[in-house]
């Protein structure tokens, strides 16, 4: 039994400042992504037996690059989220928490510029 105060053992632990912004950035990433899934099934209704001439002047449209550029972004934020509350959760050795930590923010964001360019590619027809 320590006769501590409960607050001093929890000083240098971290801030705890940080978890409201995170909860709320999840959740309008989520409802982001569920208007936009409506959207993407619009896009796959819409250009079901299409070919690769009608897909890429459905994508060069202005509005629905914009759509899939969001939804990408969005996407991968969302799961960089999600993966980032798994880690914190159920990694327990420190330095392999840095790691993959650092290795699913890489990926979201290499995620990210690849799929971004590629819709900039189609959209753009070069």
């Amino acid at each position: 039994m320590s006769l501590t105060n409960p607050l001093a053992r929890a000083r240098g632990h971290g801030s705890a400042k940080s978890g409201v912004h995170h909860w709320y950035a999840q959740r309008a990433s989520a409802v982001l992504l569920i208007v936009l899934a409506g959207w993407f099934i619009f896009a796959i209704f819409r250009l079901a037996g299409a070919g690769y001439a009608e897909a890429a002047a459905f994508v060069a449209h202005p509005v629905n690059a914009a759509f899939a550029i969001l939804l990408i972004v969005a996407l991968f934020y969302h799961a960089m989220l999600g993966l980032q509350v798994v880690i914190e959760d159920y990694v327990h050795h420190r330095p392999a928490e840095i790691v993959l930590y650092f290795l699913s923010r890489a990926g979201a964001y290499f995620g990210m510029a690849l799929g971004v360019l590629q819709v900039l590619k189609l959209a753009l027809g070069a």
